[in-house]
């Protein structure tokens, strides 16, 4: 659900399962953290990160979930059309 949470029906419900796994005796950091490395999705340690930080999760746990973040770009232009920072280099003005 944290790589795509409109299959869990949203994010406020993905929370509320992250926080009832967390909760229970199995809830496992890093068995989360090894399963969105297999994912591949950087997004994943976004949302993970975020939610484990709302909650005040493990200090090493939100670390774990920064350090996996993609690197970022220098972006300098937004392209409103799709609300998204880009480098400037990778817009262009004409239509394809």
């Amino acid at each position: 659900m944290l790589d795509d949470p409109a299959l869990g029906g949203g994010i406020r419900h993905v929370n509320d399962c992250l926080d009832t796994y967390l909760i229970e005796e199995e809830g496992d950091i890093e068995k989360l953290i090894t399963t969105a490395d297999r994912l591949g999705n950087g997004a994943v340690f976004k949302r993970l990160g975020f939610l484990l930080e709302r909650r005040s999760g493990p200090a090493d746990a939100n670390t774990a979930c920064h350090e996996r973040l993609a690197p970022a770009l220098t972006c300098q232009r937004l392209v409103t059309r799709w609300r998204l920072w880009c480098p400037a280099g990778w817009v262009k003005s004409e239509k394809r």
